[in-house]
């Protein structure tokens, strides 16, 4: 992509365009005395007061590790072996934090997000092929949230599960209507929605009193001990690691304007990572007192051969019974806020998702409550048809379904986001850190590998347990091994392709200056401050 002749002559580069490093050598910099730039007054500010100004990305994103679909795999995993996985949960969130944290930095960095940077770096096929599984996958993660949001619904107002899909659909386009008011708006009322989950399941702990010991040493002390111990383990790690939550971060921190110098973006992704990992502390906190909560009235000496059966099949519709003894008939009201407080900030998550996937990877041009209003269709049609026709028990299996979905679409986000913030030709020198890369690719693989195992061998054994008579059972065999070897190449492909595209980060101009914290100045003087995207989704981002 070439600059224009005036950037050229000015030496400025509009921070909505990513230009190549050869181009940018030729542009000159305008860094002489009359030019230079006093430090940015946001440099100037109190640390406390910069990083109050970066809060409400991490808990947006946070959203989706303390969604119905979570809750399902916490609940099973309680109600099946105690306490004993908790530690899964540990090491699936620290995994969480790094990729989020990576995420947040190649937005930062580059001044462009995920999609955009898979637009510009693949083929036109893989762009299209990344694209849409893209989509799948935020259709896919929408599906246990608006299930279980209609979930909460049923429970408080006896209602159809049908009718609170489209509840949940059309609530969920009114609290986005806030857009106009500004994020940060938004930001507060997914704030607020994540402490009321927080008192719920804290108010639940606190009455059930598990046992402080058991609970520690199931964080600290891995095992996989009973039946199915390693099938919840892989569930409980793959409903943490989602794949939208890449696009949607990398793109939220795009609304924070961030000065010029390696000291304004080292700051920034250094206050994003604070956010990220309190944000991300709260989800572990839930998440533990879900497990907890489950695994104490599930293993009680006690139990009603009632709830025994009830906790061999435990789903977020028929988990309300666990407080029943506790607190009574006010114990599903509880557990049903709690649910509908997770379950509709999750959908507002993913319909900002889904906008950012549109506009990052298509650059379509559309106007806001269109684009909403689309990408809430798309994501609710699934649900609102399975509900429709199986009811409960069809809205309880498609949460199983969708979660399977989100395993094979991982890497088809993970990869490409390892593979550019390790890159110096996109990241410059913000790109990873040597152990970063080390761990974050050894987790990456690893999970990816879990995954592709996990699937591979569920069809397999589904298979081969099938009712379907033989011939049935090998012509899907035919079908279906063909595709998961091209899942494998393609999976090869996106690990071992070598980039072709190189992105200028923003303090790659005059980095001489940028080390010692001088801001880089248009023809102007005026202070150049990147990367600020008021195109994104058309949301009036704050000042």
């Amino acid at each position: 992509m070439e600059i224009t002749r005036e950037e050229r002559e000015t030496g400025k580069v509009s921070s909505k365009r990513v230009a190549s490093i050869d181009e940018l050598n030729d542009a000159p910099v305008p860094i002489d005395d009359e030019n230079k730039c006093k430090l940015d007054e946001q440099l100037q500010a109190p640390r406390w007061k910069r990083f109050l100004a970066h809060i409400g990305p991490g808990f947006l994103v946070s959203m989706a590790y303390i969604d119905p679909g979570n809750f399902e795999t916490d609940l099973q995993a309680g109600a099946n072996h105690k306490y004993e996985l908790l530690w899964v949960i540990l090491i699936g969130l620290f995994f969480a934090l790094i990729i989020q944290s990576l995420a947040a930095n190649l937005g930062v960095v580059t001044g462009r997000h995920l999609a955009e940077i898979c637009k510009s770096e693949y083929p036109t096929f893989i762009r299209y092929c990344l694209w849409l599984l893209a989509e799948l996958a935020v259709v896919a993660a929408d599906i246990p949230e608006v299930i279980g949001t209609a979930f909460a619904l049923n429970i408080l107002f006896h209602i159809p599960i049908w009718v609170g899909v489209l509840i949940t659909g059309s609530s969920t386009l009114l609290l986005l209507g806030l857009q106009r008011y500004g994020v940060r708006k938004l930001e507060f009322i997914i704030s607020m929605l994540i402490l009321v989950m927080a008192a719920c399941f804290f108010g639940e702990m606190g009455y059930i009193k598990p046992p402080a010991g058991e609970v520690i040493k199931g964080l600290f002390v891995p095992k996989l001990n009973g039946d199915g111990a390693t099938a919840d383990a892989i569930a409980l790690l793959g409903s943490l690691v989602m794949p939208h939550n890449l696009f949607l971060h990398s793109a939220l921190v795009l609304s924070r304007k961030t000065p010029a110098s390696v000291k304004g973006l080292n700051d920034t992704c250094r206050f994003f990572l604070i956010e990220s990992g309190f944000a991300l502390f709260i989800a572990l906190l839930i998440n533990i007192a879900v497990v907890s909560v489950s695994g104490t009235v599930c293993k009680a000496r006690d139990l009603s051969a009632d709830n025994a059966e009830k906790c061999s099949n435990l789903t977020v519709d028929s988990a309300s019974f666990l407080l029943k003894n506790v607190l009574g008939k006010s114990g599903s009201t509880v557990y049903a806020i709690a649910l509908l407080a997770s379950g509709q900030s999750s959908t507002i998550t993913g319909t900002y998702a889904g906008q950012y996937v549109m506009q990052g990877f298509l650059n379509i041009k559309m106007k806001k409550w269109q684009q909403n209003l689309m990408t809430r269709c798309i994501a609710i049609a699934p649900s609102l048809v399975v509900s429709i026709i199986g009811g409960t028990a069809g809205a309880g299996r498609l949460i199983i379904i969708a979660s399977m979905i989100l395993s094979f679409d991982l890497p088809f986000a993970l990869i490409p986001l390892l593979k550019f913030s390790s890159s110096s030709t996109k990241m410059g020198p913000h790109r990873n850190s040597i152990w970063i890369i080390i761990i974050s690719w050894l987790l990456g693989l690893m999970i990816v590998s879990i995954n592709i195992y996990f699937l591979s061998t569920s069809f397999t054994d589904w298979l081969l347990k099938s009712s379907l008579p033989k011939a049935g059972r090998v012509i899907i065999g035919i079908v279906v091994f063909p595709l998961m070897a091209i899942y494998i190449i393609a999976v090869g492909y996106l690990t071992l392709r070598k980039d072709t595209i190189t992105f200028a980060p923003a303090s790659y101009k005059a980095p001489v200056e940028m080390e010692k914290g001088v801001h880089i100045c248009s023809g102007d003087g005026e202070n150049e401050v990147v990367p600020y995207r008021e195109d994104l989704a058309d949301i009036p981002f704050p000042e």
